[in-house]
């Protein structure tokens, strides 16, 4: 998660030009990883990770079944990492981007990642996986166009908009990491929040013409705070949650916690006026908002618009809002699950895992733990030991099912086994004082409870 912008350059709206190629083609990009001056306010400028110079990194357009051939050098003085958030890596996940599947890139070298966005549809990001350099910048949107006979299930949009948004920090990744290394917990209450690099707020103008629709792909690359996202006097209509298709429920706002995507479309069908796109801090102490200005282009104007966003302390506004999203069972496209049971009820469930997160220190350093192990990496990542039959690099079973009450918390490099094909039930439970959010690499996943 990152949150600055490059060299004071104005926050861009991003607009889709739609294209059509045959489906299965190859696009390839050549990325170069270097500091740079990130400036998310006119008097603070501090170093930040950058793409070919840029923050947010270049964003990736593709359609359903390409292959994406990305070749990385990592100009910086510490190894560098990058996860495709969403990205399914179907018999591919060596390149999934995760330390402890894929080796890091080391400073001066490069790497290449080849990989097929196959069978998927929808809104994603990338983000450099690594210690915390997420703070620093390095991300940047995925999208995944549906191919051109595949009917969407909602009118084309007049303008495609990519919104990045999260929290930010005044110090910068390395200093951040330093926090946790001394054992100390980094402050739960972010210096503000950013939306595609900008910290300032309404700086930035994104111009709509009346009348028209237009679509929203808004996703919460932060660090660690949810936020809500709104625009002002408007509705937003709920159309995809990273790569599903949704039953489109209206809402005023929206809560985005960390690492989700939503895909909304919007109607400028108010007076013809000036408004605000908000997103704003959730469940913390000091509230933090950023704004973007939304001009209708024959405005008379700035209207008057209140926000309608819940108390910030509201965790059930949150909690039911989260259960009122439901997959769109009849919308055409790529099968999200492959196995084709969407029938949840009469699935037979194998084993039940009970996934409790919390935090102690370690050797005098600030440790999280998954069921009272922390997790660490291996000299030769997991994969290319299970796949080179390297012996005594890990073993399966390392980290129980299901937590344990008392002892402390163990450091090993904690493998939990699986049965192909088979049906888990992963029940996740924080009894830590901060929202805690799970990042399940390679699977579409939906709340049932």
């Amino acid at each position: 998660m990152g949150w600055w912008l490059h060299g004071g350059v104005w926050m861009m709206m991003t607009t889709t030009i739609i294209y059509f190629v045959n489906a299965g083609d190859t696009l390839y990009y050549n990325w170069r990883v270097t500091y740079g001056d990130i400036t998310t306010r006119p008097s603070l400028v501090r170093r930040g990770i950058l793409i070919n110079g840029e923050f947010p990194g270049p964003e990736i357009r593709s359609l359903t079944n390409d292959s994406l051939v990305i070749h990385v050098h990592n100009d910086l003085d510490e190894p560098f990492l990058l996860s495709w958030n969403g990205v399914h890596m179907r018999k591919n996940s060596y390149q999934d981007g995760v330390f402890g599947t894929t080796c890091p890139i080391p400073p001066g070298k490069n790497y290449t990642y080849n990989f097929q966005v196959k069978d998927q549809i929808g809104s994603y990001y990338y983000f450099p996986s690594l210690d915390v350099q997420k703070a620093a910048g390095g991300y940047g949107s995925l999208r995944i166009y549906s191919l051109p006979h595949i009917p969407l299930p909602f009118p084309e949009p007049a303008r495609d908009i990519t919104l990045l948004i999260g929290n930010w920090y005044r110090r910068d990744h390395k200093t951040l990491k330093k926090i946790l290394d001394k054992g100390r917990k980094l402050k739960t209450t972010p210096d503000g929040v950013l939306i595609n690099g900008q910290g300032l707020s309404y700086v930035s103008t994104l111009t709509v013409e009346a009348g028209k629709t237009y679509r929203f792909r808004i996703s919460n690359v932060g660090l660690q705070t949810c936020l809500n996202f709104e625009i002002l006097g408007h509705q937003l209509k709920l159309i995809e949650v990273e790569g599903t298709h949704t039953v489109q429920s209206v809402y005023t706002s929206l809560d985005i916690h960390v690492g989700q995507t939503y895909s909304v479309l919007v109607t400028m069908d108010q007076p013809p006026h000036n408004y605000s796109i908000v997103a704003s801090t959730r469940f913390i102490h000091v509230e933090h908002s950023m704004g973007v200005n939304l001009h209708y282009s024959n405005s008379k104007g700035l209207k008057i618009i209140h926000a309608r966003r819940p108390e910030v302390d509201d965790v059930e506004w949150s909690i039911k809002q989260a259960q009122s999203i439901r997959t769109n069972l009849t919308a055409f496209g790529p099968s999200t699950d492959p196995q084709g049971d969407n029938h949840y009820g009469k699935m037979k469930i194998s084993r039940t895992l009970i996934l409790e997160s919390s935090a102690a220190l370690v050797k005098r350093r600030q440790r999280y733990a998954i069921n009272g192990v922390s997790f660490v990496p291996a000299d030769t990542p997991l994969k290319l030991a299970d796949y080179f039959k390297i012996k005594d690099v890990f073993k399966v079973g390392s980290i129980p099912d299901k937590p344990r009450r008392g002892g402390e918390m163990r450091l090993d490099t904690s493998v939990m086994g699986a049965d192909h094909n088979a049906f888990i039930e992963i029940i996740f439970q924080n009894r830590e004082k901060i929202v805690q959010s799970y990042h399940l690499d390679g699977y579409n996943f939906w709340v049932v409870g």
